[in-house]
């Protein structure tokens, strides 16, 4: 059976060979192979000899060597002899034709009646990939907006980022439930529900923007609540009424959710984002929960007494009587209940600025619950509660996907989950976070009026910006085929003609031209972002994100419709080409084949990064050097016009792979490939 990771291969191999010299058991050996930093050195190296040298009395080197002795014999038809460099890396070549086999075992795609699988209702080449051995149950929240305002700029990084996640996860065969954790609950529904007792609900008849124009009610109301004391206590009572159940508080309730619901899901669909309605679990969903919540903390960390009438002291005393190891408490701070963490010391774990301990507050004094004491009943639910289509109760793995700024929250609702004993060493939480768009001054992004830039207006021109940079292409591809999108040639994009090829001008209808134009420009857009180290702010700049030029959308899409394009030419050339039949051989002799196939063999390893670390700029950079590759391979290597029937085939088959990589790899990043282009 085919291995789907070169990489994992050769660590089982190397860990048997350690085993043999250290006398460990292969399933406790770390054999540290990784990909060579530099190709003139290998494929992949293994670096274990430097950490085995000290506990076997014997210099990196001699162990290096005994290593690759008894890893050799296992590696006889994978690898070239291996090479021992520097202070004891093990170099790894692997042979050509061994990675024609591995290549030759990927099957063809679904469409000629052989693979694919299914997620989220979307069918996929899995491009020979099988699921992981032992999928997980995972929750991925994410997106998060807010019930009663449109989604903005800084919803854009949430949105996307967290849905390479889930369909990275759900590919892998993990068993995915995406979670839309929107704010439908609190002060905020209160003023509404005061504002439309005296004016009309906004409604599609009277409204083109009924989302829009209920922000604009949402900022009227605020504005009163701030400076009209009785319009302000009114606003409370609505939200008691809201919460006790009140036929007429709900319904306003209601209709606002409902439209919100309503905009959050054109946007979604617009942005090819996999989110639906049935995804949303807002806040409201768990306020029955919230005082069972308090009660069993209550009965887990304790209360710890009275408020204490000097604040620090109280603070020291607590931490003094507890317990040597980490501790949360309990306690009544000012009415408040507050959750205080210590370390194995018996200090603070989270400090204020003035150095003093900072709690997380899980009720209020007049009795309210806040987004903490929330965020506390929706991490037990999705641990303890969950019921998953598979018949499994409970998250293996939560992924919480916000912006930097909410750090500390996370920390320590954490911190006080552990505490609580919900979140157990058998269960991986993670907080991911991301970095700000910027604006050209390199401060959050704003529209010249400085105000936050609203999601679906920055959709509308990515697709206009597409639209008219088509439109300038087409009038100059008339003149000038190097103006034209079929001629680009960066990196070789086009490449030398191909023994006599043609590469015809695309005629679009205006139809066609709108739809790729829409792909184009919301590919832009996600993928700009998705490009960049989550963790890190960038720049938003359109000449960029939709050049023709490096690691853009509009470069991978045209390289997959590049290939496609072959195809074609090959169908009318030869007829429809059937490289996938069994008397066809991949026959990789020169460099550039070698060099593609390699990188078309890394797909696995290239997605396994992405959900063990969640880092989708790694698939991009992955996808941009198979290009790259790809291009090489086809400035040196003629296709159409190959010296044989053999090598034609071989090496339209590496096409085939190649863009049904690129297709695969651009799927999981929410990107839908074009043919044509």
């Amino acid at each position: 059976m085919r291995h789907d990771s070169l990489q994992n291969l050769l660590a089982e191999q190397f860990a048997a060979a350690i085993a043999q010299v250290t006398g460990r058991p292969a399933d406790q050996i770390d054999p540290a192979v990784r990909p060579a930093g530099d190709p003139q050195f290998g494929d992949y190296q293994c670096n274990a000899a430097m950490a085995l040298a000290r506990p076997l009395k014997a210099k990196p080197r001699e162990v290096a060597q005994r290593i690759a002795d008894a890893v050799t014999p296992l590696l006889a038809d994978i690898a070239e002899p291996l090479e021992i460099a520097g202070p004891g890396f093990i170099n790894i070549r692997l042979k050509g034709e061994f990675l024609s086999q591995h290549l030759s075992e990927i099957p063809a795609p679904r469409a000629a009646g052989i693979e694919g699988s299914r997620d989220q209702g979307i069918e996929v080449d899995r491009v020979g990939l099988p699921p992981v051995e032992r999928p997980l149950r995972v929750v991925v929240e994410y997106s998060q907006p807010n019930i009663a305002k449109q989604m903005h700029v800084g919803h854009l990084r949430s949105t996307i980022i967290g849905d390479v996640f889930a369909r990275v996860l759900a590919f892998e065969g993990h068993e995915v439930i995406r979670q839309n954790h929107i704010g439908d609950w609190g002060t905020q529904f209160g003023m509404l529900i005061r504002w439309y007792r005296e004016h009309p609900l906004p409604t599609p008849q009277v409204h083109a923007d009924v989302l829009e124009a209920i922000e604009n009610d949402y900022r009227a109301a605020q504005q009163r609540f701030d400076h009209d004391e009785q319009f302000a206590a009114e606003a409370r009572l609505a939200v008691g009424a809201l919460q006790s159940g009140d036929p007429q508080a709900r319904q306003v309730w209601e209709r606002l959710c409902a439209e919100s619901w309503r905009a959050f899901t054109e946007l979604y669909e617009h942005l090819d984002v996999l989110l639906t309605p049935e995804n949303v679990r807002g806040e409201s969903f768990y306020n029955d929960r919230l005082p069972l919540i308090v009660e069993e903390l209550r009965q887990k960390l304790g209360t710890a007494g009275a408020p204490a009438t000097a604040h620090e002291q109280s603070h020291r005393a607590d931490a003094a009587s507890a317990p040597r190891g980490r501790r949360a408490l309990l306690r009544a701070d000012q009415g408040a209940l507050v959750i205080y963490l210590y370390d194995d010391q018996g200090e603070p774990l989270f400090k204020n600025p003035e150095g003093q301990a900072l709690g997380m507050i899980v009720q209020k004094s007049d009795g309210a619950y806040l987004y903490a004491t929330t965020d506390l009943a929706a991490i037990r639910f999705r641990l303890k509660e969950l019921e998953f289509p598979s018949g499994g109760i409970g998250a293996q793995r939560v992924i919480y996907v916000t912006d930097a700024r909410q750090k500390l929250h996370f920390q320590m609702f954490f911190a006080c989950a552990r505490a609580a004993g919900w979140i157990t060493d058998d269960v991986r939480v993670e907080h991911v976070t991301f970095g700000s768009v910027l604006g050209p001054d390199r401060k959050p992004l704003k529209t010249r009026a400085g105000q936050t830039v609203k999601l679906r207006e920055l959709l509308d021109e990515a697709e206009k910006r597409a639209y008219a940079l088509l439109e300038n292409r087409d009038q100059g591809s008339k003149g000038s085929r190097d103006q034209g999108i079929e001629g680009s040639r960066d990196r070789g994009i086009e490449g030398p003609r191909d023994q006599g090829e043609e590469a015809p001008a695309v005629q679009f209808s205006e139809d066609e031209k709108r739809e790729i134009a829409r792909r184009v420009g919301i590919a832009a857009v996600k993928y700009a972002d998705l490009r960049n180290d989550r963790t890190a702010d960038y720049v938003f700049d359109w000449d960029k994100m939709l050049a023709l030029q490096g690691n853009t959308a509009p470069y991978m899409m045209y390289a997959h419709a590049r290939i496609r394009s072959i195809y074609r030419k090959a169908a009318e050339r030869f007829g429809a080409p059937d490289v996938y039949a069994p008397h066809v051989r991949l026959v990789i002799t020169h460099p550039a084949e070698r060099a593609l196939a390699l990188r078309l063999a890394r797909l696995r390893e290239a997605i396994s990064d992405v959900a063990t670390n969640l880092t989708p700029h790694t698939l991009c950079t992955y996808l941009y050097e198979l290009a790259a590759d790809f291009m090489r391979f086809y400035e040196s290597c003629p296709v159409l016009a190959a010296p044989d029937e053999t090598a034609r085939l071989s090496r339209m088959r590496l096409c085939d792979l190649t863009a049904r990589t690129l297709k695969l790899g651009l799927g999981l990043l929410g990107i839908e490939a074009i043919e044509r282009m």
